[in-house]
């Protein structure tokens, strides 16, 4: 049955647990129940378990009968592969817009309206704070006119986001840092630097995420 928004039990169970995923609300390593899960959401445990079901297939989840669901940390290996895929979409997509100079009025000023809102995030507003700094990103590879790495890109958002968030929930101070690179990242696209963007954009990724190994 739909409810009066037109959204299922389980799409909405689904939406608000996989959120809570992101934000690092219920964080990487812990077990929750189908039954504390119906509770919070108000909801009964069918929808919970359909939620679950899928949240699975995606990833996110491992479920065991009887006890839980085990939300999946993020690995080493897991976030040092999203980096490197993030280096390799952005950084083709600033050289295809700096060598062909359409668009990139448009991409700066899109950036630049992004820096703006992006500091006007209240500190505490995690949540917020990680969708606008994925937009900020998404705006990169976008500019970049290729409808399948944006699409690819889309997907990588969610892993981007989770990430950062984490980031944030162990060290708040980095806000600022993440404030100050994409000012840096925006100014090498103004002056189409691509090898400078490049290696801004490899400081910022391993530094904001404290990629194991990496050279800062």
């Amino acid at each position: 049955m739909l409810n009066a928004s037109g959204i299922s039990a389980a799409e909405r169970v689904y939406g608000e647990v996989k959120e809570l995923i992101l934000t690092n609300e219920i964080p990487g390593g812990e077990l929750i129940s189908e039954g504390e899960i119906a509770q919070r959401c108000e909801v009964s445990r069918t929808p919970v378990r359909e939620a679950f079901l899928r949240l699975q297939a995606e990833g996110w989840m491992r479920l065991y009968p009887k006890r839980g669901a085990l939300v999946v940390p993020v690995t080493d290996r897991e976030a040092r592969d999203v980096v490197e895929a993030r280096r390799l979409l952005e950084g083709h997509a600033v050289r295809t817009v700096v060598a062909a100079s359409a668009g990139l009025t448009t991409l700066t000023a899109g950036l630049r309206r992004n820096l703006d809102d992006h500091r006007g995030v209240h500190a505490d507003d995690i949540a917020r704070f990680s969708r606008v700094d994925a937009e900020f990103h998404q705006l990169i590879v976008t500019a970049g006119d290729n409808e399948v790495l944006s699409g690819f890109y889309t997907g990588l958002g969610e892993r981007h986001r989770r990430m950062t968030t984490a980031s944030v929930h162990r060290d708040p101070a980095i806000t600022d840092r993440i404030l100050a690179d994409h000012a840096e990242l925006l100014n090498r696209i103004e002056q189409r630097d691509a090898v400078g963007f490049d290696a801004a954009l490899e400081r910022h990724l391993t530094t904001v995420h404290d990629i194991p190994g990496a050279t800062r």
